[in-house]
């Protein structure tokens, strides 16, 4: 008797042992998010320990999203051919072991030599953590349970902010080291905790090695407590959609090319704003909306919009619910350039870190699920590379349009937001209850 890889794993269900997973995921995830929100908070003190203006600082920033491009276009495709969990180990000893030594970075050179490291450790992070996860999920649970993954993103958006704010009270010099320090600990911890994780038994059965795919399924259905297979029971692939040309063939190049595009304007849009908002607030700021108290507010406003997209995915679908974040995103977007007063931009912060943290909920969950096991890795990882383009110009191109007026950045967000959710359009199809294969 045959059973295919995803009804196994709708047998076991969403229990014990992908709560553990996504603790362990979540965590580095935490880190992930840690050291790219903390480029903002660190600029400042990075300019007075180097004797640097805020932009010259912010470098720390382009040298950080070109390890995280290089990262993610690498590794994505290493995990399709060499495996999952052997990426996963190697991607986060880097950025803890780099991570840490940014830390004690003696020179200005040096620390740039070291964020461009550690960025290539956390985007080799991001898309095999998501293509794995996904792979160990049943298709009714799928959605829901990568958001909440994404959503250890605000957790530790909020870590950051409190940590700034902290230093900003209490350590006089070199604040940018103490930020750098807390933003470590999740990925070192996480390097131990992986050893946990086995290899997906979706990229096992995709390369023949089905004695170990079933030893993996038997290990899920035993930790979630779920009745095991008999001895004969064999565990097949799940018939996908596939292309012999790749991400680019005939079969998925629309799809590919549609949800490419959506990731770079987000990701523009996003770092656009929470790279020079952090610096932009904890100067001058807007009226009351000032300092890293309305920072930390802000992080936690992105909760809710996790819940939000959570919930979303499962009911409206994962591509409806990626069109209304962006808008709502959009319109946050457009309140702040009409804003009259600090409570209207407030406001409208607020509602752009609520549906921004939303919209990659969703983007997150829908994207894995666009390919097959053989491409899924590197589905993810194209898409985290053209993301990092986006963080790469966020800080270096836009600061001359930022120079004009941070409202007309701002607008021209709402614009890119706008022509993203268009181009979800073109994906043409939408994968809510559907198998991965």
């Amino acid at each position: 008797m045959d059973v295919m890889i995803d009804d196994a794993l709708a047998r076991a269900g969403a229990g014990r042992f992908q709560r553990r997973l996504l603790g362990i995921f979540g965590l580095v995830w935490t880190a992930d998010a840690m050291q790219v929100i903390a480029i903002g908070f660190t600029a400042a003190s990075i300019a007075k320990s180097f004797d640097l203006t805020v932009p010259q600082a912010l470098q720390t920033g382009t040298l950080f999203f070109l390890g995280m491009f290089v990262g993610a276009s690498l590794f994505g495709r290493v995990a399709d051919r060499i495996g999952r969990r052997k990426v996963l180990l190697l991607t986060v000893a880097c950025e803890a072991i780099f991570g840490v030594l940014s830390v004690f970075a003696p020179s200005f050179t040096v620390l740039l030599v070291l964020r461009f490291l550690t960025g290539v450790g956390v985007g080799g992070t991001l898309p095999v953590d998501y293509a794995m996860m996904a792979e160990f999920l049943p298709p009714k649970n799928r959605g829901r349970w990568l958001v909440w993954l994404e959503g250890f993103w605000a957790i530790g958006t909020i870590i950051v902010a409190v940590t700034a704010w902290l230093a900003s009270l209490y350590i006089e010099a070199d604040q940018w080291r103490w930020i750098m320090a807390v933003a470590t600990v999740p990925a070192v911890i996480g390097v131990g905790l992986r050893l946990w994780v086995p290899e997906s038994p979706m990229y096992l059965i995709k390369s023949g090695r089905d004695a170990e795919a079933r030893a993996v399924i038997a290990r899920v259905l035993a930790v979630n407590g779920a009745e095991p297979f008999s001895d004969a029971v064999r565990i097949v692939p799940t018939p996908t959609e596939s292309d012999p040309n790749g991400l680019f063939g005939p079969a998925l190049r629309r799809r590919t090319l549609s949800i490419l595009a959506v990731w770079f304007l987000v990701s523009l849009s996003y770092y656009g704003v929470f790279v020079w908002l952090p610096p932009q607030l904890a100067g001058g700021g807007f009226g009351f909306v000032r300092g890293y108290g309305f920072l930390v507010l802000m992080a936690l406003a992105q909760i809710p919009g996790y819940a939000l997209a959570a919930h979303g995915v499962e009911t409206w679908g994962r591509r409806p619910t990626l069109q209304l974040f962006l808008v709502l995103s959009a319109l946050g977007c457009l309140l702040f350039t009409i804003a009259s007063g600090p409570v209207m931009i407030a406001a409208s912060l607020l509602l752009m870190s609520f549906a921004l943290l939303g919209t990659w909920g969703a983007l997150y969950a829908y994207t894995p699920e666009l390919y097959p096991t053989g491409l899924r890795g590197s589905g993810m990882g194209t898409a985290g590379a053209v993301a990092r383009v986006g963080g790469l110009l966020a800080p270096s191109l836009l600061g001359s349009i930022i120079a004009q007026g941070f409202g007309v950045a701002i607008g021209l967000f709402a614009g890119l937001l706008l022509l993203a959710a268009v181009l979800t359009l073109l994906i043409g199809v939408e994968t809510r209850n559907r198998s991965i294969g």
